[in-house]
């Protein structure tokens, strides 16, 4: 049957109408609702920003580059962050150690100052992490780490000339600083000695004699210098570090450790059970915090020196979206249980794996090559918009806060499994369901507003449109011009709220920050 062009077109309407209707009430049953009560008076509990506190960066000499220091004030205006953390102090390539003709000792802190004036300019302030080892000391000059840049993990040849050196290196610091602003950073002893790190045989005791002669060098240039450590990977060693300080009388200030949300429990827990990469690393942070407390020294501080939902090149996870969420759940899961978290890393000047091809190729950093900054970067600054009191949330999607003003500040988002496992990026749009909140806050201001941040596939992902440019290795200037623009965080919306309610849907891999002011 032929039908008229006017009818043919109502009859269209009519079925792109039904259409509608049809999928609004498919998506209404499958969408997740979630309800959240707040009381904008309740006392609340103390809410430190500690995952803002500290990040890491690529290898101590980087911190000489232009591009370095750009990212690092751009981080810091977004988050307010107050140290930072990298290797290498004491590679070859600071050039603090040079033995002579003679085979007497030379330091040279020039390069050593340059990198903390720089720090201490730009306001932050170094946590010196006290490696690797420098060649000139070393026990075995062919026992090098397979980061590109290839520093030495062996244990010192002679603990006299190690000794030396720490009390050198730390009474310059002081010398040239201050006591009072040197007491204030943190020194921990090496990096991650319990897997490819430290050549030293049998591993933890070789550590620990270490630890102990740095521990008791740095004291006695002055104890009030913070030192501590096992810095492990995967969450590893507290127990018995801690035992072992106590049993030989070891100086011991903070305890460090890491860990990344694709460690396996195997490794961090010795179980087979498979833990999300959503949870793993506080589940981490608690096992470790339930370690101090039953240990001799259950006030020390807990600092996790090293996190991040992966510690592989992960385009889908790393430089995506999914790090909204991931950010937002993982301080929900471990406030309260942790001091200081550093998110590994700042920026991706970085080297470990070679000189940078690709802005977007799964790179730790919050911005990517070239100064573009990653979904990740926008989260972080969205989150730091939290208030320092947490009110209660029954939601696992949300973070209610208040800030000294009054201000009611929620993080709610929606999380969904990062697309892919693997080293080269896998296209497409987030999966899942939306998910829709309802807001009821009792006792706000009959005037009050809600300001709204958004992050998700169309809201400060500079990702998406590096795709549609096809992902080339080395973008052109206008093209970075664009990916930096695209990069930025959206301007927030204005909603209405009516008798102290609103509400809010966010797609799959959102993350939306709320203020009720």
């Amino acid at each position: 049957m032929t039908f008229p062009p006017v009818l043919r077109r109502h009859l269209l309407a009519a079925g792109a109408a039904l259409l509608l209707i049809v999928s609004t009430a498919a998506g209404a049953a499958t969408r997740q609702d979630v309800r959240i009560h707040v009381d904008a008076q309740a006392t609340g509990t103390p809410f430190p920003h500690f995952w803002e506190t500290m990040f890491g960066s690529g290898r101590a000499s980087l911190a000489l580059r232009d591009d370095y220091r750009k990212d690092l004030d751009a981080v810091h205006q977004a988050t307010g962050f107050g140290y930072i953390r990298f290797h290498g102090i004491l590679d070859h390539d600071v050039g603090l150690v040079n033995r002579e003709p003679d085979g007497s000792i030379r330091y040279n802190f020039s390069y050593v100052d340059q990198i903390y004036d720089g720090l201490l300019e730009h306001g932050v302030r170094p946590f010196v992490e006290l490696g690797f080892m420098p060649p000139e000391l070393s026990s075995d000059p062919k026992a090098l780490q397979d980061f590109w840049y290839r520093p030495n993990i062996a244990p010192p040849k002679s603990y006299a000339e190690w000794d030396a050196m720490i009390t050198a290196f730390a009474k310059h610091l002081v010398a040239r600083y201050g006591i009072d602003e040197v007491a204030s950073w943190y020194f921990e002893v090496w990096n991650e000695p319990n897997i490819g790190f430290w050549a030293g045989k049998p591993q933890q005791p070789t550590y620990f004699t270490l630890y102990d002669h740095t521990a008791r060098a740095l004291k006695a240039v002055d104890s009030r210098i913070r030192v501590g450590g096992p810095s492990t990977a995967q969450g590893a060693w507290a127990t018995a570090f801690l035992a072992h300080a106590k049993k030989d009388d070891v100086p011991v200030d903070f305890v460090s450790t890491h860990v990344y949300g694709d460690d396996t429990a195997d490794n961090v827990f010795h179980t087979s059970e498979n833990i999300p990469r959503r949870d793993m690393v506080c589940r981490t942070v608690d096992k470790v915090h339930k370690e101090i407390l039953a240990s001799p020294y259950p006030k020390l501080p807990l600092i996790f020196s090293e996190y991040n939902a992966s510690y592989a090149n992960l385009p889908n996870v790393t430089d995506t979206v999914f790090m909204g969420p991931w950010m937002a759940n993982t301080i929900r899961e471990c406030a309260g249980k942790i001091q200081i978290m550093s998110y590994w890393s700042f920026s991706d000047v970085f080297e470990e794996q070679g000189v940078v091809r690709n802005p977007f190729y799964g790179g730790f950093g919050l911005i990517a090559a070239d100064r573009i900054q990653k979904p990740a970067f926008n989260a972080f600054a969205m989150l730091h918009k939290l208030g320092d009191r947490q009110l209660k949330s029954t939601s696992d999607s949300a973070l209610v806060t208040r800030r000294d003003d009054g201000t009611i500040v929620l993080a709610l988002w929606n999380y969904a499994t990062a697309v892919g496992k693997t080293a080269s990026y896998t296209p497409g749009e987030p999966k899942g369901e939306p998910k829709h909140f309802s807001i009821a806050v009792n006792h706000l201001a009959g005037d009050a507003h809600a300001t709204v941040w958004r992050l998700d596939e169309t809201h400060g992902n500079a990702v998406a449109l590096f795709n549609k440019m096809g992902r080339p290795d080395f973008p052109s200037r206008e093209q970075i011009a664009q990916l930096r623009e695209a990069g930025q965080l959206a301007a927030p919306e204005s909603m209405d709220v009516r008798k102290g309610k609103l509400d809010i849907t966010i797609p799959p891999q959102g993350l939306v920050v709320v203020e009720l002011h």
